[in-house]
């Protein structure tokens, strides 16, 4: 064994005492659920709990990935927001599909939001873009307020002997359902 790989072997995991997920008694509805989940992060005091990693897919068809903070949670979906001329712009302009995956060790939970992304409209880019802290007064036409629109969602929590627990959320066009999906034990 390297030394490296020992020492990522000894690194602490998770929190002694960490939430429980019944999958039993999860909402119907995904976002009700991160929303929650969010909520818990904040009160934690974890350190932007708001901060994700969004990935998209590349020119060619490579994904690519990039930290960014959620703005709002709503019906449309996440909010996030970005330049159009910067690679994720231009991403999702080629193809509007992505992937968010969210991770608060306090709590030793995991949220990865999957779906189609869509421009929220000039009005709500322009409102977000004079909330930015660097706002001097002058506009930016190319900022964009985006939502990602959920249509897969996979919630984890961890436990302490690895056997995670899952919940996953598909929708269909009956609405949402929900699933425990089996892993193979290890």
């Amino acid at each position: 064994m390297s030394e490296l790989r020992e020492r990522l072997r000894a690194l602490p995991t998770f929190p002694e005492t960490m939430p429980v997920l019944d999958p039993g008694a999860v909402p119907t509805h995904p976002l009700a659920l991160f929303t929650t989940w969010l909520d818990d992060a904040i009160a934690s005091g974890a350190r932007q709990p708001n901060a994700f990693t969004l990935s998209t897919i590349g020119e060619d068809g490579a994904p690519a990935s990039r930290t960014l903070i959620v703005k709002d949670v709503d019906e449309h979906g996440l909010h996030f927001s970005s330049n159009r001329g910067s690679r994720k712009g231009q991403e999702l302009e080629r193809n509007p599909v992505a992937t968010a995956l969210f991770f608060w060790r306090e709590l030793g939970r995991q949220v990865e939001v999957s779906g189609f992304v869509t421009e929220m409209g000039a009005d709500a880019s322009a409102a977000d873009w004079r909330e930015r802290p660097s706002y001097v007064g002058q506009p930016n036409p190319e900022w964009v307020l985006w939502a990602l629109e959920p249509t897969r969602c996979v919630f984890l929590q961890a436990t302490l002997d690895r056997k995670h627990v899952r919940v996953e959320y598909l929708r269909g066009g009956d609405g949402w359902e929900h699933r425990q999906p089996t892993t193979p034990a290890g």
